[in-house]
């Protein structure tokens, strides 16, 4: 998160793309993540890696996780994890990622009035380099990022709605 934000200060194009450095992504899909930003009016563009080449280990529980955040969300993404994104420079220029927030970016986003969130189906490779950081504990962070998450969106703007009547004695 500390190196996309330092990305996202340091960013000067009218499109950003983001991509892990695993090789499972391929550059061959920015060129159609750019033209969704510039002529299909999106803010945001996440890929979905809907054919993921991954253990059952780690699909299912993410499977779980973007079904929970898509609830929780109010966003019809398929996978928020997908490290292969589009925004529109506004966007990156808007928004402060945070922790271990970078899986929230289209929340993030959304709470801050971008609302144009779009994915586009994108090829996933099998890992040739490096080792997942996933597990378990990963898992139970990223549930409390979403409480985090969902908490500081809907109430930063609203503290009365948590608070009631209570800063009003």
């Amino acid at each position: 998160s500390a190196a996309l934000n330092a990305g996202f200060d340091a960013a000067a194009g009218e499109v950003v793309i983001t991509m892990d450095a695993d090789l499972q992504d391929s550059p061959d899909e920015i060129p159609e993540l750019v033209r969704m930003i510039r002529d299909e009016g999106f803010d945001l563009v996440s890929g979905w890696k809907k054919r993921r080449h991954d253990p059952f280990g780690k699909t299912f529980p993410s499977k779980f996780f973007n079904m929970t955040t898509r609830l929780v969300s109010g966003i019809r993404l398929h996978d928020f994890n997908c490290g292969l994104q589009a925004y529109r420079r506004e966007v990156v220029k808007s928004i402060e990622v945070y922790g271990e927030m970078h899986r929230y970016i289209p929340v993030i986003a959304k709470a801050a009035g971008f609302n144009r969130i779009g994915e586009k189906v994108v090829q996933h490779y099998k890992r040739k380099y490096g080792v997942t950081k996933y597990g378990m504990s990963r898992l139970l962070k990223g549930y409390l990022d979403l409480l985090t998450i969902t908490f500081i969106s809907r109430f930063s703007r609203r503290p009365m709605h948590l608070f009631g009547g209570i800063g009003t004695l």
